[in-house]
């Protein structure tokens, strides 16, 4: 994702952006920027978020580089944040909250549900057994 976002692609850097704000697994590794050179944001909208200011900062550089509206990009971020989203990765689940509340799977740490029973939804028909690989690795 880090290679498409480095030459502008806008899907990548807007991913990369969202998953760097929301602290998932390695994305703030992987996208942080060293010097972020040409981010001119003002303090107004830098402000108000639940985010480190270095990472903060390289979000709005990917941003950038995607060719979005960095301020108004930043404000859904924002407002996902406060008002919560639906974080579950159960296909069926519409549960909305903060990040921080769905529990995330032990072993590839990339996959979050609202609860254990949505978790073994997923499990047992199939999709976060094909994504996560454990099953497969224990032999299930």
């Amino acid at each position: 994702m880090r290679k498409a976002a480095e030459i502008g692609h806008a899907g990548a850097c807007m991913r990369l952006a969202v998953r760097m704000y929301i602290d998932l697994p390695y994305a703030r590794e992987v996208g942080q920027v060293e010097e972020a050179v040409g981010i001119a944001t003002s303090a107004g909208v830098m402000e108000g978020h639940d985010v480190p200011p270095d990472v903060l900062t390289s979000v709005a550089h990917w941003l950038r580089m995607g060719g979005l509206d960095i301020v108004s990009s930043l404000d859904m971020l924002r407002r996902d944040a406060l008002e919560g989203a639906p974080y579950c990765r159960n296909d069926g689940c519409q549960v909305a909250g903060h990040l921080k509340d769905f529990k995330v799977c032990p072993q590839c740490k990339s996959a979050r549900y609202c609860g254990a029973t949505r978790q073994k939804e997923d499990w047992n028909a199939g999709g976060h057994k094909d994504m996560c690989g454990t099953g497969v690795a224990r032999g299930k």
